[in-house]
């Protein structure tokens, strides 16, 4: 049992968290083994990006929440709760717990939180097949570069075409001294 300062300093550090995150999801994890649990925090330590998975007390996440920016997800702790915080890439998070879901039936996601505004169950379902930012970087990378590409294949194509021709001129006189 909890005393009333490491209450206290829950709350505080739950607070802190949910400033700073980019996204929350909360869950039910009723049935869920702890070798399961554990098995999830691992994978979410595993993946880049600041992800956090905590088991709390309803009424410590009430407190925490109250006046946070993640305020609205207050209605979703009751029975069994646990939150995945995101600190960096969120649609990674969502994905991962999507997926976990899907693995573990016994997991629920009850909803989310992120830039501001409430996520429901088909939301968070939608941000999971969103490509990664890592995914995201990549595709805006090769869009950046494919011009280029293009500008130089075009700008190399004469001087090519020039070293065709002086190549054939060459082996035609060539041809035309050794006969």
């Amino acid at each position: 049992m909890l005393t009333r300062t490491q209450k206290e300093a829950a709350v505080v550090d739950l607070r802190e968290k949910f400033d700073r995150a980019t996204s929350v999801f909360v869950a039910d994890y009723r049935g869920v083994t702890v070798e399961q649990i554990n098995a999830l925090r691992r994978k979410l330590r595993k993946a880049e990006g600041g992800y956090e998975y905590h088991v709390a007390k309803n009424s410590l996440l009430r407190r925490a929440s109250d006046g946070s920016p993640v305020a609205e997800l207050v209605r979703h702790f009751e029975g069994p709760t646990a939150v995945a915080v995101s600190f960096g890439d969120p649609i990674a998070l969502a994905k991962t717990l999507v997926d976990y879901a899907k693995d573990v039936e016994a997991f629920e996601l009850k909803g989310g939180f992120m830039d501001g505004k409430a996520l429901d169950l088909g939301e968070i379902a939608t941000l999971a097949t969103l490509p990664s930012l890592d995914e995201l970087r990549g595709r805006l990378v090769g869009l950046v570069q494919a011009p280029a590409q293009k500008l130089v294949c075009v700008l190399a194509a004469p001087g090519g075409q020039l070293a065709r021709l002086v190549g054939a001129r060459r082996a035609k006189l060539a041809e035309e001294e050794g006969s």
